[in-house]
């Protein structure tokens, strides 16, 4: 028979049988495979018909609908037997050994460039990993952190090379990232960062190399940090639109950009406050790095002296001015390799799947990681859906061999409703004896400060933003866009004053002003109490220091908000300490898709059009995404909220 449709998807999974015990090699092949795979699928019904068409054109209309619907039906019969065939020899494949091969004299390669989530590959939909095909995942800190501390003393690993333009991770990753090298380089094994420039971003890590090399061409950027939002108002003045705002705290600046055009004094009080802290961090930790003094650092990016490499070479911030080919030779040198032997390269995630760290004990130690906002309902990769992780917690509470909880919060917050729940079965888990220890990453504030104000000790790095102890609401009036701009006018009958429901097409004024402002002032005031309860403060004291104000690690210590400085490992050590158990197995959650699972969801239809149409408008903003982004996620906002939303530019 003369099939009208390309074989080689066929072929290719007869191609791979005899690969089956080499689960390596079978990978190798395995992106040119799904390839064909996608490409079969999305063709299927179109191929097929075309096929039968082709046979007999002299069918009526009733058997052209025939046709249509047999080639739909067979369509997908036959990609559902090639998923099943594809799945059936990766599943045989694992019987065979994939335990990474390292040669001796290895350097691992870390990409300074991408993004690092605390749990790996839980990252948000439109992500790089949702479209990746390639099996190499997207590290968490912890993985990432324990793949370096297992490489100091594994003999095959001579060093690491630290290359990318600019890091997008924020000051609390990076500085935990930065502490791990400086421990691997403790013994004795060598760090080299290398670039065409680096962003300041990237150059807070390169610098705690024992080499710094940087492209002849190139510079160092070097300016300092800002922090910059846009304003709304005017725009949505233009439009017709009133934000109808109601909040507590005057320091809650999240609604600023709908009330004002520019920060208010108190948001730029704040601003200024935690930017010199979290520049304080990193004007440090580069000073004793490159053995300079912070007034040298702080001149260099007042005068921007880095318009050239050979400057930032003349003031020290860079060893030498390579291109790639004398740094190839460089690490050749280090290495004791002669010049056409290939450098045996390592990436940090294909190294990091055989690092094995979370113990074989028979109880457990639990490891929650709420990262990304809160939102009601189930949520999606990369963020905190109440229903998801009321689940978990519930699981772990009722599991006997759970014996501690840690809760690793990256979070700005989000859902008020949601973080309540949330923070309930964090109460029941503690009534059950179970101590619940936390611990901060980048930011943990608004809501995410509040799931967490209950637990027994908090962690966080002196840079960690948090605190942003606030709550708003908004609502938008679009009577004016209505009436005047599309000249479409509501009019309503009711069987009370306050009948009519809040719709966003009249103005909230009168007894529905009062009972919204009622309801976030009881909200505040339930804020207040959760944090008193939970730090021993008094709600005065707790009031004085929240009013949604934003505090960096440094200074949350010091008003109580936090206990001790330290990152997820002593978090895990205080957690070991309190049950008094040190052999503990740790169970991560939530669990995360496997791009297998991830790759079925595409080839099913789920998801998909989500994920595609958020890469696709990354891709083509830009620059401008983050502010498509902010919008998008104030289109989704319902009800009251507990959300800081912040940007530090210091890339």
């Amino acid at each position: 028979m003369n099939w009208p449709y390309n074989n080689d998807i066929f072929l290719h999974t007869i191609y791979f049988l005899p690969l089956i015990p080499n689960k390596r090699a079978l990978i190798e092949k395995k992106k040119r495979f799904i390839g064909y795979l996608i490409t079969f699928v999305s063709r299927r019904r179109l191929a097929l018909f075309v096929w039968l068409n082709q046979k007999n054109t002299i069918y009526n209309m009733k058997n052209f609908f025939l046709k249509s619907t047999l080639a739909a039906a067979v369509g997908f019969i036959l990609a559902i037997v090639a998923i099943f065939v594809f799945f059936l020899i990766v599943g045989l494949a694992s019987g065979g050994s994939d335990k990474m091969v390292i040669k001796k004299g290895s350097i691992l390669k870390l990409d300074m460039s991408s993004p690092i989530p605390e749990r790996t590959n839980n990252v948000k939909e439109g992500s790089a990993l949702t479209f990746k095909l390639e099996d190499e995942s997207v590290l968490g800190l912890e993985d990432m952190v324990k793949a370096i501390e297992h490489a100091k003393n594994d003999a095959k690993i001579e060093g690491i090379l630290l290359t990318g333009l600019f890091s997008p991770n924020g000051s609390a990753t990076k500085s935990r990232l930065r502490r791990a090298l400086l421990d691997f380089k403790e013994s004795g094994k060598f760090v080299v960062a290398y670039d065409k420039y680096f962003a300041q971003s990237a150059y807070y890590l390169a610098s705690v190399a024992d080499g710094v090399y940087l492209n002849p061409l190139g510079n160092v950027e070097f300016r300092g940090f800002s922090s910059m939002k846009a304003f709304y108002k005017e725009a949505m003045n233009k439009l017709g639109v009133d934000a109808q705002v109601f909040y507590a705290g005057k320091f809650k600046s999240a609604t600023e950009p709908f009330r004002y055009t520019q920060m208010s004094e108190p948001s730029k009080l704040q601003v200024r406050r935690y930017l010199a802290g979290l520049y304080d961090v990193f004007i440090d930790d580069i000073a004793k790095s490159r053995n300079m003094s912070n007034q040298e650092l702080r001149q260099v990016a007042d005068t921007l002296s880095l318009k050239q490499a050979s400057q930032a070479l003349q003031m020290g911030l860079v060893d030498s001015l390579f291109y790639d080919d004398q740094l190839q030779a460089n690490l050749r040198a280090r290495l004791s390799v002669k010049p056409k032997k290939k450098i045996p390269f390592v990436s940090m995630a294909d190294y990091a799947k055989d690092v094995k760290w979370k113990g074989k004990g028979k109880d457990k130690i639990a490891i929650v990681y709420a990262e990304g906002s809160i939102v009601d309902g189930k949520g999606g990769s990369g963020q905190i859906g109440d229903k998801q992780y009321v689940k978990i917690l519930r699981k772990i509470r009722k599991d006997k061999k759970v014996k501690a909880l840690v809760l690793r919060v990256n979070s700005g917050g989000g859902s008020a409703m949601a973080s309540e729940n949330i923070w309930r079965e964090i109460e029941l888990i503690k009534a059950k004896g179970i101590p619940v220890i936390a611990s901060m990453g980048d930011v943990a504030a608004s809501g995410g400060y509040y799931i967490l104000a209950g637990t027994d000790k908090i962690y966080a790095e002196p840079n960690t933003i948090t605190g942003s102890i606030g709550v708003f609401a908004m609502i938008p009036n679009t009577a004016k866009l209505m009436n005047d701009k599309l000249g479409i006018y509501y009019d309503t009958v009711k069987t009370n004053v306050n009948a009519a429901p809040i719709n966003g097409y009249h103005p909230i004024v009168g007894q529905q002003a009062v009972m919204f402002q009622t309801m976030i002032d009881s909200m505040y005031a339930t804020f207040l109490a959760r944090v008193s309860a939970g730090r021993g403060l008094s709600v005065d004291s707790v009031h004085a220091i929240a009013q949604g104000r934003v505090w960096t690690g440094t200074d949350a210590k010091s008003i109580g908000l936090i206990d001790e400085f330290g990152d997820l490992d002593d978090a895990i050590a205080e957690a070991k300490a309190k049950a008094g158990i040190e052999d503990l197995k740790v169970v991560e959650y939530p669990k995360v898709k496997t791009q297998i699972q991830r790759l079925v969801e595409r080839l099913t239809g789920k998801e998909v059009t989500a994920s595609l149409k958020a890469e696709i408008i990354k891709d083509e903003l830009g620059d401008f995404a983050p502010v498509y982004e902010e919008l998008k996620e104030l289109k989704e906002i319902k009800g009251i909220q507990m959300r800081m939303p912040y940007e530090i530019i210091d890339k």
